[in-house]
Formats: structure tokens, sequence, C-alpha cells
């Protein structure tokens, strides 16, 4: 039996596989509460050695789509209670993604309609889902940000804190912190989304300050053993670019050993899209955290099948590897994959294929 299926440890965390369930936004949870179909969805899910769950708002300001789930309501706490108690019982383990938007948000979504806030009062080329006033959904263009003031920073980093502290009392197996596909600490890490001219701008050491100064907040609150990092080096999503992605997120993991995180989460390329959108050469990040003292486990993410991913973790190239879409129609992927059997295909319609009822018409934002 190829490792792929075998027992290993993310953090202090046992884990049945090394097969991880990716996050996947699902925008069913209304008024940033998770529900029953929450939990039906990561209870029918919890063969994956290690569920990361969909992004999970910080704060109302961090609200980028509707119908996301928050950790910033006690209602929203006794709502992934539910969740991670349902998983727990059939013997998963489950983490939760932590996520500030930044600028991909639109005044519908934010606190008093205000605008949503990033690194640099620059708009970005994309687009994120509200709900119309009869309940109806659409795709708008992302509203015009501000920028956070240097003052407000440690504010920012206070609600990542509660967030950690929150997701430890939903019964969690601990967090993962958000730092991919151009949402807010990403948009502080590369070039174009962040023209900053204090100690969180210009030279890379200080566009990777708020990341390392979240991490460092966050360790410190639940420890570094239930803590993990998402990281997207060359994802151009939600316009986010830079001219040297290799330096940048060299000088981050590097940072990032001295923490002796709980896992590193890696998106290889573009965000469910071509793994070559940039050239970037992936075992050389790893090897620099290695070299740096890092020791958490190293998942991989981005268009890996069942031959890849067995050849990822045989080769020691990875711990663990991470699917995301499969996971939608294949509540039982890890069986699937173990049986080399057939995959059902996304369906469009109804984004379930394990038999949860009550799904909405909304999109997959993946």
């Amino acid at each position: 039996m190829s490792k792929l299926f075998e027992p290993t440890s993310v953090g202090t965390t046992a884990v049945s596989n090394r097969i991880a369930m990716a996050p996947l936004t699902r925008n069913r949870s209304p008024g940033a509460v998770p529900n029953e179909l929450n939990v039906e969805y990561y209870r029918q899910r919890a063969t994956a050695g290690l569920i990361i769950s969909e992004g999970t708002a910080i704060t109302h300001q961090a609200q980028g789509y509707a119908d996301v789930p928050g950790l910033y309501k006690s209602e929203a706490i006794e709502g992934w209670k539910k969740v991670t108690d349902a998983v727990h019982a059939a013997g998963g383990k489950i983490v939760t993604q932590i996520w500030h938007v930044g600028r991909i948000s639109h005044t519908s979504l934010q606190p008093g309609d205000g605008k949503p806030v990033a690194p640099s009062p620059i708009a970005a080329k994309s687009k994120t889902y509200v709900l119309n006033a009869d309940g109806s959904g659409a795709f708008v263009e992302t509203s015009e940000p501000r920028a956070l003031e240097t003052a407000e920073l440690p504010g920012v980093i206070e609600d990542y804190r509660k967030a950690a502290r929150a997701a430890m009392d939903a019964g969690f197996d601990g967090v993962e912190i958000h730092a991919a596909n151009g949402y807010l600490l990403e948009q502080f890490m590369r070039s174009n989304s962040n023209q900053r001219t204090d100690q969180y701008g210009g030279s890379i050491e200080n566009r990777i300050r708020l990341t390392l100064e979240v991490v460092e907040a966050v360790t410190k609150e639940i420890g570094a053993d239930k803590t993990g990092i998402r990281i997207s080096p060359t994802t151009p999503a939600n316009d986010v670019s830079d001219p040297d992605p290799k330096a940048v997120y060299t000088a981050l993991v590097e940072a990032l050993a001295k923490f002796d995180l709980s896992f590193v989460h890696v998106i290889e390329g573009a965000t469910g899209g071509p793994r070559d959108v940039l050239p970037f050469d992936w075992k050389a990040l790893k090897a620099a955290y290695r070299n740096a003292g890092g020791r958490g486990a190293w998942i991989v993410n981005n268009g890996y099948d069942r031959a890849s991913a067995i050849e990822a973790v045989e080769s020691g190239y990875a711990d663990l590897v991470a699917f995301g879409r499969p996971f939608i129609a294949n509540p039982d992927l890890v069986r699937r994959l173990k049986e080399d059997a057939e995959l059902n295909p996304l369906d469009q319609a109804t984004l379930y294929g394990g038999g949860a009822e009550g799904y909405t018409t909304y999109p997959a934002l993946a």
C-alpha cells in the first residue's frame, strides 16, 4: 500500500492518511453562521486525513463573499462546534482556515457599507459574490478599497489571534492562516497591491512583516503545533503579482521556519489552474524551508491526481497532498483513490455528489 494511505502526524495531530481536503468556499452559511448543511458536508468527508475548512472570516470586515462562515459571533462558534463534533465522531480531523479577504470584497458586505481595506487604495481587477435584494446572487466588481492606517494593523493582528482562540473554542484541531489567493496577507506581500511607504511596504522584509506578525500572534495564542499557513507563490488570483516571487517566498518560508509550524500548505501554480503559470522551483522552496529548520508537514496542492499524489509522497517531495474540487463530488474520495476507483465528475448543478440535501444554486468558489 502506498504511503499516501498511511497514517502520519501534522504537528501534534495524528491523521489517518496523507490526503488533505483543501479549503472550498461554499457560500452556505447565511449570517456567517454554519448550519446543519455544513455539519453533513464535513461529516461526509471525514475520511480525509486532514480537513481544512472553507475560508472562515475573522471579523465582519474580513468578509468578502455572501454567506461565507465566520468566527466572530457566538452563534458561529456554536455552529462550528456541531461540525467539529460530527467530524471527530466519524474519526476525522479538521482545522479551520482563518481568513481576511482585504480588498476582495464589496461595500454591501462590509460593516456600515464601508470600503473594504487593503495595503494600498488600489482596486483589484476581480469580482466577488453578493446577494441581491430579492435573494438572488450575482458576481460584481470588487469595490475600491481604502488603505489600512499603520495604527490599525495591531488591531488586525489581534483579530487573527481572537479568531484562532475562537477556533479552539469551536473544537477545531488547529488553524490554517490564509496567506494565499490574493487576499489580505498576500496583498501585503505582493508589490503590485502594496505600495506603502511605512514599515509594511517597500522591501521584501517589510512586505512579509504583517504575515509574520500574524503567525507570531496565532502561535503564541494556540501553539505552533496547531498552526499552519497556506501560500500561493505564483498565483495571479485576485489580481496579485510580483516581479520576483522566488525572492519573496524564499524569504517568507525561511522566516516561517523559526515558528515550528504544524504545516505549510503550498498552492503550486495558478489556484485551480495551470501549474506552470510562472517558472518556479517548488523543490527549492521546500529545501529553503527545511534548511532554515522548518519541520512542519509540507502539503502540496493544485492539479494532483492519484498517480502524482502517490509519487509526491513516496519520493519524499510532500508529506501530504491536498485535493479540492474532487472532494465536492466524491465525499469518499480517499476510498476511491485507495481502490483506484472511478471518480464522480463535479456536478455544477448541485455541487454535491454524496447525497447531502438542501444545496443552493450558488456557484462554486473553490
